[in-house]
Parts: C-alpha cells; structure tokens; sequence
C-alpha cells in the first residue's frame, strides 16, 4: 500500500508540473505579429533628435503615415514638396504627432546626420510628430524600400507623398509637388476612412 500510495505521489507530481510548465509557457508566449508588422519590421532608425525609432511599432503602429523622401542638400524639387508638407503638419493641428505622424527618409544618409536634418527641419518649422529619418546605410535602404521610395542615386528620388492608414490598410499616393490643397483633400480621406471599424 505504502508503494501504491508513493507511486500515486509521484504520478501526481508529474502531472502537476507539465500542466504548470506548459501553462507558463502558453502564458509567455508572444502574439501573432501583424501583417503590418512582418511587411515593415522593427528595423532601426534615427530621427533628427538622434533617438532611435522603430520603422513599425515607434512610427506607423495604428497611425496614419505621411511619407516622403528628400536630403538636405537638394535645391530642386525637395524645398517645394518639405513646403507642402509644412501646409500638411498646419492643417493635422493637434493631431500630428498622437494618431498621424509625419516621416521624411533621407536618400543621403552620408551626409544627412542627425545635426544636419534637425537643422533643416527647422527651416520647415517642424513639430513633433514630423519625423526627419536617417540611419544605417542598409537600414535606411530597407526602410525606403518598403514605401517603393528607394533610389541609388539620390537626385533621382521620387516626388512622390505616400499616405496610409495603418489601422484600416488604406493607402495612397500623391504628387509631392501639386497643390497643397489637392494634397490635403488627399490625406483627409485617408485619415477619415473608417473601412476597418465599418467590418
């Protein structure tokens, strides 16, 4: 009986600790990432104040994205279009910065540190909430690419501003260097699209 009753014991015991370690297993296990999230990634960047900032879950992460490309240096096209955006970030108010947020990728990273995009995002008198990007080579590289903004030449980058709305999947294009208001009737039907809570 005493053998019974110790085999009994550890039956018990055994079972009791597969249930508390499959238990704490399904309990520390990570959620399903979004489809969002496995498109984007987390690759690392840096913003003008020299803070790293992750591309999906610190940026996009149900917001609304306003996104273009430009280097600090250029005199051509990206004046006018930053101009735009500038248009863009009066318009957003409050906003900016909570659930849109504003990202311009640098195409020159060699030259367009930190310092250099802070400096130049004062010339647009940018709030927070308007993200000028910067990085590692790849990183960067990476990061444009997913917005089919990527160059190898950093003159031939697009004038293209790409909005998209994280939390329904609705995403547009825009010519960077139309009129500002045609460019705002753009983003508030982006920002407005309600498609996802309609499901």
């Amino acid at each position: 009986m005493k053998s019974l009753s110790l085999l009994s014991a550890l039956v018990f015991l055994f079972v009791s600790g597969v249930t508390v370690a499959f238990g704490q297993s399904g309990a520390s296990a990570e959620p399903a990432l979004s489809p969002s999230n496995k498109y984007f990634t987390d690759v690392l960047l840096i913003d003008q104040d020299g803070k790293s900032q992750r591309l999906y879950s610190d940026l996009i992460k149900g917001r609304v994205v306003i996104v273009n490309a430009m280097f600090t240096t250029c005199v051509s096209v990206c004046p006018m279009m930053n101009h735009n955006m500038q248009m863009i970030q009066e318009r957003l108010g409050d906003r900016l910065g909570k659930d849109v947020v504003m990202l311009s990728f640098t195409v020159d990273p060699a030259n367009d540190t930190p310092p250099a995009l802070k400096a130049y995002a004062a010339k647009f008198q940018a709030k927070p909430g308007w993200y000028f990007l910067t990085g590692k080579k790849e990183s960067l590289e990476f990061a444009l690419r997913k917005f089919g903004q990527h160059v190898e030449n950093r003159d031939d980058h697009t004038t293209l501003i790409i909005i998209g709305n994280d939390r329904t999947g609705l995403w547009k294009k825009a010519f960077g260097m139309a009129k500002t208001a045609a460019l705002i009737e753009v983003v508030e039907t982006v920002l407005n699209d309600t498609a996802a809570d309609a499901k």
